[in-house]
C-alpha cells in the first residue's frame, strides 16, 4: 500500500505542467518540424555570439501557511528597483499549511494564483518610476554601478521616466507548499526557449512534497538558466544538518529535464550555465541557544557565521562545495513572533518563554554556481507576515547572444510576438497551462 501510494505521488510530483502567460516559450524563433533545418540554423547561430549582461532579481520567502490579503504590499520586497531588472524569480515555501490534506490531497492553486496576481500588479504598476534616462542598456561597463545607484536611491526621481514596461510570467509551478514564479521583460519573451520544470519530493516516505524542490530551466538566447526553489529538512538538533545535505543530494540526482530533440539541452541541475539555489534551506547555527541569542543581540554576525552550517558546507562539505554566497550583513531571518520584531522564545509582551524554542538562524538563503554570475546585493526585507523574513539577491548574468539575432530588426521580433499573442487571444491577466513543452507553429 505504501509503495503504491509513493508511486502515485511520484507521478503527480513528476508532472511537467506549469503556468505561463503564453504557450509560446518553447522556441518561438527557431520552432520547426524540419530537424535538418533546425540543426543548420542552430549551427549558424552558434558560430558567432557576443556577450551581454542582464540583471536578475531573486527572492525567497517562507510564508508559514498564511494566505496573502489582496491588498498586501510587496513593494518592500521589490524596493524601488522593481522596474530595473530583466528577470525576476520569486520563490516561496509553505504557501499553504503543511497538513495532511494539503500534502496528500489534490493541489489547490488558489493561493499561488493570489501570489502571481500580487506579483503581476507590482511589476506592471504603471505609476512606478523605473528607467533612468542616463542609463543605456548596452553599456555593460556601467551596468553594475547603475544597478547600485538605482537600488540605493542615488538617482533622483526627476531624472527618471515612468512609461509602462510590461513583465510576463514565463513559468509558475507549485508543489504542495513550494511555489516558484519567473517573470521577464516583455521584449525578452521571444528569446526565452525550452522552459521546463522538474519536481522532487523529499518529505515523508522520502517522496512527499512537504519538503523538496521545484526546479525550472530555460534558455535566454544561448545561455541556460536553472533556478531551484527548495524547502529542506527542518530540525535544530546536532546532526540534523545531515538530513539537509541528504535532501540536496536527492534534489541534484533526481531532478531531470528533457534534453531536446536536436539541441543538446542540459538535463541535470549542475549542467546549466547559471544555477541559483534559493529557499528555506533550514541550515542552523551550531552553537548553544543561549550563546546564539547573545551574539544576535550584539549583532555579532561574524561569530555566528563561523558556526553557520551552510557556510561550513560551502567551504568544506561535499554537496555544496564550490558554490557561492554573498556576504551576510543582516540579522537571522528565523524565527519571529508573527507581526513582531521579537525572535520566538524570547519574553514577549509579558509572556513567559515559549515552550517550543527556536534558536535564531539564517534559514532562508540564496546561493549560486557558474561563471558569469555576479552578485550585487544580498539583503532581507522586513515584512512581518510570517515567522520568516524574506531574502533577496541581485545579480548580473552574462548571456551569449548570437550575432545573427542581434542583426534582426527589432520590428520583426515585436511583430512576431504580437502574432503569437493574437493567435491565442490571451489577456495579460489570464494564465495558460503549458503541458509537456508542447510546441506550435504560426
Amino acid at each position: 500500500m505504501t509503495r503504491k501510494l509513493a508511486e502515485i505521488l511520484n507521478r503527480r510530483l513528476g508532472s511537467r505542467n506549469f503556468i505561463a502567460d503564453y504557450p509560446s516559450y518553447t522556441d518561438p524563433l527557431l520552432s520547426t518540424n524540419n530537424d535538418d533545418q533546425l540543426s543548420l540554423s542552430t549551427k549558424s547561430i552558434n558560430d558567432h555570439s557576443d556577450t551581454q549582461k542582464y540583471k536578475v532579481f531573486v527572492s525567497t520567502w517562507n510564508i508559514g501557511g498564511i494566505a496573502p490579503d489582496e491588498g498586501l504590499n510587496i513593494e518592500d520586497l521589490l524596493e524601488t528597483c522593481s522596474k530595473s531588472f530583466d528577470i525576476y524569480v520569486f520563490g516561496f515555501q509553505e504557501i499553504v499549511p503543511l497538513n495532511a490534506s494539503n500534502v496528500l490531497g489534490s493541489e489547490d492553486s488558489k493561493i499561488s494564483t493570489k501570489w502571481n496576481s500580487l506579483i503581476r500588479n507590482a511589476l506592471n504598476k504603471r505609476t512606478h518610476h523605473y528607467c533612468c534616462k542616463d542609463i543605456e542598456r548596452d553599456d555593460d561597463d556601467n551596468i553594475e554601478q547603475d544597478l547600485k545607484n538605482i537600488c540605493q536611491g542615488n538617482i533622483p526621481a526627476q531624472q527618471c521616466k515612468s512609461a509602462p514596461q510590461d513583465f510576463h510570467c514565463i513559468i509558475s509551478k507549485q508543489m504542495v507548499g513550494i511555489l516558484i514564479s519567473v517573470w521577464v521583460r516583455s521584449d525578452l519573451s521571444p528569446f526565452i526557449r525550452h522552459p521546463c520544470v522538474s519536481c522532487v519530493g523529499c518529505g515523508i516516505m522520502g517522496c512527499l512534497g512537504n519538503k523538496g524542490s521545484v526546479s525550472v530551466r530555460f534558455l535566454l538566447h544561448e545561455t541556460s538558466f536553472c533556478f531551484v526553489c527548495s524547502h529542506l529538512a527542518s530540525g535544530g538538533k546536532e546532526g540534523d544538518e545531515k538530513h539537509r545535505n541528504s535532501n540536496v543530494a536527492e534534489i541534484f540526482s533526481r531532478t531531470s529535464f528533457p534534453k531536446g530533440t536536436i539541441l543538446n539541452l542540459p538535463r541535470k541541475i549542475l549542467d546549466h550555465d547559471h544555477v541559483i539555489l534559493l529557499g528555506d534551506l533550514n541550515y542552523r547555527i551550531s552553537l548553544p541557544e543561549e550563546t546564539t541569542r547573545l551574539l544576535v543581540e550584539k549583532r555579532d554576525w561574524d561569530s555566528l557565521l563561523e558556526n553557520d552550517q551552510l557556510k561550513m558546507e560551502l567551504e568544506s562539505g561535499q554537496m555544496l562545495r564550490g558554490w557561492h554566497e554573498g556576504t551576510i550583513k543582516f540579522a537571522p531571518t528565523y524565527k519571529y513572533f508573527l507581526n513582531s520584531d521579537e525572535y520566538y522564545g524570547c519574553c514577549y509582551h509579558g509572556m513567559k518563554k515559549a515552550a517550543k524554542k527556536r534558536s535564531p538562524a539564517w534559514c532562508d538563503r540564496i546561493i549560486w554556481l557558474g561563471n558569469g554570475l555576479k552578485q550585487i546585493e544580498y539583503a532581507r526585507s522586513e515584512s512581518k507576515l510570517s515567522d520568516h523574513r524574506p531574502v533577496k539577491a541581485l545579480f548580473t548574468a552574462e548571456v551569449k547572444v548570437s550575432s545573427a539575432l542581434k542583426s534582426f530588426p527589432s520590428l520583426f521580433l515585436s511583430e512576431r510576438f504580437e502574432q503569437i499573442k493574437n493567435v491565442f487571444e490571451i489577456s495579460p491577466t489570464n494564465e495558460f497551462v503549458c503541458k509537456k513543452q508542447s510546441s506550435f507553429r504560426l
